[in-house]
């Protein structure tokens, strides 16, 4: 009797995996295969670039883990990295503070024309990227433009954007004049999640309106403060069409290797170095991906207390 239930069982085994349906597949595919050809295999060719080397005798020649050595080695491209850690640290949480802040007006009911506000905030991140750069870098140039009638007008060079000191915050002005709208939308999206029994409750409670903003909506958009950081972090690391858009009108101050982006892309199209600039393209990937991910951790473990 238990050999025939057995046996039973094992043939309702096979007809479930027979009868398996692989109609999800069919969904999931199309993306796979996209996934595949425009991430993954560009993905998994610079990881092979880089561990060769062009050789003015032999050609090309594999060389291991040299590139590597000879990036972190590489005095121009720690300069780079220290260039754009220090956007980050000082331009996110500028941009976010500023997002959330315009979330927070927004989001209460005092403000009048909130939708007219929502969509002037939001329409430089509809302009596009080099659109912007090109109009930015207009206003700043201290031979023409509104800088330049300005300094004109006072008789002194009182605004240099353009000056060694003052670049980094230049393109952190444009970097956050084009961004605050599309992390307001995040934040905005999540305040509307809030239900309003929460705001009943700290109603009759007594709470006020500080009150109910420290208590109630920044911890409730939490998460997607963490999910604007991630993306502000990548960005940062991805720094290029600022710098090299107005690299033109400052060449002497945005040199090519002014952040790592920058430098890979010289490399690569300047120098024809394309399996070292393959290295610093990997060794920041790597780079984004940690720190990304202990922000990503730290923001799930707040939640969780």
């Amino acid at each position: 009797m238990t050999t025939h239930n057995s046996a039973v069982l094992a043939d309702d085994g096979i007809r479930r995996r027979e009868k398996r349906d692989w109609k999800g597949w069919a969904f999931v595919g199309p993306f796979m295969v996209v996934f595949a050809l425009v991430f993954l295999t560009p993905l998994a060719y610079a990881l092979y670039l880089s561990f060769f080397q062009e050789k003015l005798i032999g050609g090309t020649a594999f060389v291991g883990f040299d590139n590597y050595v000879r990036a972190l080695t590489d005095p121009q491209f720690w300069e780079a990295f220290g260039r754009v850690l220090l956007f980050l640290v000082v331009q996110v949480p500028i941009m976010l503070a500023l997002a959330l802040a315009a979330a927070l007006a927004l989001d209460s009911a005092r403000l009048r024309g909130a939708s007219f506000f929502r969509i002037l905030i939001f329409l430089p991140y509809a302009v596009p990227a080099v659109v912007a750069v090109l109009m930015w870098g207009y206003i700043y140039g201290d031979q023409f433009g509104l800088t330049s009638n300005i300094n004109d007008f006072l008789g002194v060079d009182a605004i240099t954007p353009f000056a060694k000191e003052w670049m980094l915050i230049s393109i952190g002005n444009i970097v956050t004049w084009e961004f605050v709208g599309y992390n307001m939308l995040i934040f905005y999206s999540s305040l509307k999640t809030i239900p309003t029994e929460m705001y009943e409750a700290a109603s009759l409670d007594g709470a006020g309106a500080w009150r109910t903003i420290f208590s109630i909506k920044i911890p409730s958009v939490r998460g997607a403060l963490v999910i604007a950081t991630i993306f502000s972090i990548i960005g940062s690391f991805q720094l290029f069409n600022e710098p090299n858009i107005l690299r033109p009108l400052a060449p002497n101050v945005i040199t090519t290797f002014f952040t790592p982006n920058m430098y890979a892309y010289n490399l690569s199209f300047a120098g024809q170095q394309f399996n070292y600039a393959a290295t610093i393209a990997i060794i920041m990937g790597v780079i984004t991906a940690v720190i990304a991910y202990v922000v990503q951790l730290r923001g799930s473990k707040s939640e969780v207390r």
